[in-house]
């Protein structure tokens, strides 16, 4: 498999062959280490990171994801130091997905930088574009986020549970809803902990 020619094809954002030969056998060997992977978190709490590392296109240290995450090729994923991924992940990868430092993302989240074509004779011959995705440092995703292709959500922020995220999001505010938009900035008088250092 020459992964570089495809992820040349996937990234482009041109139109493309979804189910050609080549992606199809990229698709099925993510689909299978991420199985590897979903087993092991099931079945003895072991966070296996080489397997994904061996798949992704860079993981950071202290980077946990919880079991049942599924992506679509792997080659198009970096994540960053000291993230946490809530179970049900489920991440399209059809081009660039950038994970920041200190990132949390809640369960059932999803990625999805892919989309099928909205002419309904190219979506039948299986047209699909994509655009990338990227999570600033420090960004909060709650529960059953949704983010679309081409988003990229601003450091420090946080989407609220449930939203579907189809624009960029500037960084330090709160967000939500569907569309996902902005509903304040984040403020000093949010502060309301300070860790104590041993």
């Amino acid at each position: 498999m020459n992964i570089e020619k495809i992820k040349q094809i996937t990234n482009s954002g041109k139109m493309y062959d979804d189910a050609a030969e080549e992606i199809a056998k990229v698709r099925a060997h993510a689909l299978a280490m991420c199985r590897k992977y979903n087993l092991k978190v099931n079945t003895n709490d072991e966070y296996d990171m080489s397997i994904l590392k061996e798949l992704f296109s860079q993981v950071g240290e202290n980077v946990y994801i919880e079991s049942n995450f599924r992506c679509e090729f792997g080659f198009n994923i970096s994540i960053g130091n000291d993230v946490y991924i809530n179970h049900d992940m489920i991440i399209l990868d059809c081009n660039e997905v950038k994970i920041g430092n200190d990132v949390y993302i809640g369960p059932r989240a999803g990625l999805y930088a892919a989309n099928h074509a909205e002419d309904p004779f190219e979506r039948a011959d299986k047209g699909v574009y994509s655009g990338p995705i990227t999570l600033e440092d420090r960004v909060w995703l709650g529960g059953d986020v949704k983010i679309t292709q081409g988003v990229t959500i601003g450091e420090n922020s946080i989407i609220g549970a449930g939203s579907v995220v189809t624009k960029d999001i500037p960084p330090n505010v709160i967000a939500a809803g569907n569309p996902c938009r902005v509903i304040r900035p984040i403020q000093f008088a949010d502060k309301r902990w300070t860790r104590t250092k041993k």
